[in-house]
């Protein structure tokens, strides 16, 4: 829970910083749809809490630079893809391992791209409604969505990996393979 109000923290903060694009997207929500579809037993719990993650800090986003960080045309797409990325994880990560991590993040990150920019596709009129016009709003998303994978990836690598070493220092986490 520590590392998850870390992650909230770090996204409110980036937009904060003098050179915020090198920043955008670089965030440990992925990383929380991921392990949460990994570990979380009770399945609904590993959709409520990257939800409630993404929702907190949009929140806080909006309290500090403004409402257009919240509730923006096309705003359900973001949320579905972090909810398809939960289902991905409950699919792909049947035993954690740093392959099915890896493959998870790598399908989680892709499902995002697609969903939330078919979401800024529609909701804007950035690009035309046609096929041509949603491969634009890919193809320009591509920078972003990069720095989201690299950020899925790091904050992945940290969290499934401290949470193995609690479980290896904490036997009881270890007789209880799925919290929550």
């Amino acid at each position: 829970m520590l590392f998850i109000a870390v992650v909230i923290g770090l996204r409110m903060l980036a937009p904060l910083s003098s050179d915020f694009k090198l920043f955008a997207n670089f965030s440990g929500l992925g990383a929380v749809a991921i392990f949460s579809g990994s570990y979380f037993k009770n399945k609904f719990s590993g959709y409520v809490l990257p939800i409630l993650v993404l929702l907190l800090s949009d929140l806080g986003l909006a309290l500090m630079m403004g409402e257009s960080y919240v509730f923006y045309p096309g705003w359900y797409y973001t949320y579905i893809a972090f909810a398809l990325m939960v289902l991905a994880a409950q699919i792909l990560v049947k035993k954690v391992s740093v392959a099915n991590v890896f493959v998870a993040t790598l399908v989680g990150v892709l499902i995002h791209w697609i969903v939330s920019d078919f979401g800024m596709w529609l909701g804007f009129d950035t690009y035309p409604k046609t096929l041509a016009g949603f491969w634009q709003c890919l193809v320009a998303a591509i920078p972003f969505e990069l720095k989201f994978l690299y950020g899925t990836l790091v904050y992945s690598a940290i969290m499934f990996m401290g949470f193995e070493v609690l479980k290896s220092k904490y036997p009881s986490l270890k007789q209880h393979s799925a919290i929550a």
